[in-house]
């Protein structure tokens, strides 16, 4: 498998999504504001978007596909694939159903217990938020079906439909934008989360049509716990907390945010984490998809050299890719707030605490990528206990955080305490891997890395001394905003990639021929 080509793949459908997605924000924060009706629509939409992390993506791309791709790594049985996907369809999907109705019933608790009620105890904004989760909740049932499809294909080397499906999500909720919004911002929050639950449905009939045409569609069957099927969900649990750990971070985080902090708070973390998570998703979540079938079809055929070479590969790549953007999204993230958000309801105080949030919560992005890259070389063993025991511990260290900074600092306290939770959790996980001989950083890596960071603290500094002459520019016409973040992020990489030419730690050949396998 060539890597580099999967992760370009997974990365470039993955930065259309994006780019809808800060189209869809700006919008949000156009129409929305960050106040009333927007903290209670992005509570309403974290509840499904937290359980879709555990239970969907993290609990089939660190169970399922590797289990699957394994079939496929003992002589390519698409058969054999497609069986093992039915079975666990078959009993998946009653839990699914049972859980999304429970869900619904009691979402007026569940709620409550995600907000204490809100810091002003306003019932008008509790009762909005449940209604708004019941609105979104669907989306949960179809995106898990979303993920168990995904999963086969990912297993099959067709990364690229499971990389497109989020695509739909974004265009569904900028059509009901722009076509189906309300007179109020609480109208249009409820078109919002009408636009989630379809926009789940779409995502679902995409990725069916691509299977059907991949000749693995999954049929109904009668639940069966066959030893394949035990040996999934006895992995299921561990893999989805350990894969949600950042998300259960952040849910703790908006909990706290909307129970102790001023009305807004949970729209800035919202908005901070948005961008933040852009280089996750292009480079963290891109190399992590491709990796861990292809570590798992190593590892079958027992080949563990060429599945650890693939890991410092991996991480080679994720480094290359996320400094810059960390050393970007700290140094200029007022700039950046100013000229994506602030236009309508979204004021200039609103771009400062914003700002604020994106810059502490930047300082974990390469760490929260390595835990993208860390993780599968657990889950590609059958190993899905140990990132579990270390993201247990990484969230006890979120949370003590955000019990200590609140005070002092608000949201930016939470943000910071996310940051070093990720720390933590990817710390621990390098640590572990390296005492079991199931991970060592070559001579390549050790040579690369110091080099690379290097590059981007040069290119932080040029963009500290460029960031007051671009902020003048970015309230201006969309034309000008676009071409103010265009030339200092153009400068800043100019910066970076220029170093990092000049130290040997990035030269085009050298990473054609690193991710080629042979």
């Amino acid at each position: 498998m060539n890597l580099l080509k999967a992760t370009a793949t997974i990365g470039g459908l993955t930065l259309v999504s994006r780019i809808a997605g800060f189209a869809r924000d700006m919008l949000m924060a156009r129409y929305m504001g960050a106040g009333f009706a927007s903290d209670a629509f992005l509570i309403a939409f974290r509840l499904p978007n937290l359980f879709r992390a555990l239970f969907a993506e993290g609990a089939f791309s660190a169970a399922f596909v590797p289990m699957v791709s394994g079939k496929l790594g003992k002589g390519d049985d698409r058969g054999a694939a497609q069986r093992f996907a039915e079975e666990a369809l078959a009993v998946l999907l009653p839990a699914l159903l049972l859980f999304t109705g429970i869900m619904l019933l009691f979402a007026a608790p569940v709620v409550w217990a995600m907000t204490g009620g809100f810091k002003d105890g306003t019932p008008e904004k509790l009762a909005l938020t449940v209604e708004f989760t019941r609105l979104t909740f669907p989306y949960l049932l179809l995106i898990s079906l979303v993920s168990l499809l995904g999963g086969v294909l990912n297993a099959l080397g067709r990364f690229w439909v499971n990389a497109a499906a989020p695509i739909l999500l974004n265009i569904a909720l900028i059509v009901g934008l722009v076509f189906f919004r309300g007179d109020s911002d609480i109208e249009t929050a409820r078109t919002q989360s009408v636009a989630v639950a379809v926009a789940g449905l779409l995502q679902f009939l995409w990725l069916l049509h691509a299977c059907h045409r991949a000749g693995v569609a999954p049929r109904l069957r009668l639940p069966r716990l066959t030893p394949d099927v035990r040996t999934m969900l006895a992995r299921i649990g561990p893999a989805a907390l350990g894969a949600g750990a950042v998300q259960i971070n952040l849910l703790v985080s908006t909990l706290l945010a909307a129970r102790f902090l001023d009305e807004g708070s949970v729209s800035y973390l919202y908005y901070a984490d948005r961008l933040n998570q852009l280089p996750l998703g292009l480079v963290g979540i891109g190399v992590g998809t491709a990796l861990l079938p292809a570590m798992a079809r190593l590892l079958a055929s027992d080949d563990a050299p060429a599945a650890m070479h693939q890991q410092n590969r991996a991480i080679e790549l994720v480094l290359l890719l996320t400094l810059p953007a960390a050393a970007a999204l700290v140094v200029s993230a007022e700039p950046i707030i100013s000229a994506l958000l602030q236009h309508g309801e979204f004021t200039r105080a609103d771009t400062v605490k914003c700002a604020a949030a994106l810059a502490a919560f930047s300082l974990g992005l390469p760490a929260y990528v390595l835990i993208k890259v860390l993780t599968p070389g657990f889950h590609a063993r059958g190993d899905t206990k140990m990132p579990v025991r270390i993201a247990v511990a990484s969230m006890l260290v979120n949370l003590v955080g955000n019990l200590t900074l609140i005070w002092p600092l608000a949201h930016v306290g939470i943000a910071l305490s996310t940051a070093a939770a990720a720390w933590v959790n990817a710390g621990a996980l390098w640590w572990v891997l390296r005492r079991r001989r199931q991970f060592s950083i070559d001579a390549r890596l050790a040579r690369v890395a110091p080099r690379l960071l290097l590059a981007a603290v040069a290119m932080a500094v040029g963009l500290w001394f460029a960031g007051d002459v671009m902020m003048t520019h970015t309230q201006g016409s969309w034309l000008e905003r676009g071409l103010a973040l265009a030339v200092l992020m153009a400068a800043g990489a100019a910066v970076y990639f220029g170093v990092a030419a000049l130290t040997g730690a990035a030269r085009p050949a050298d990473l054609r021929a690193a991710f080629r396998r042979r």
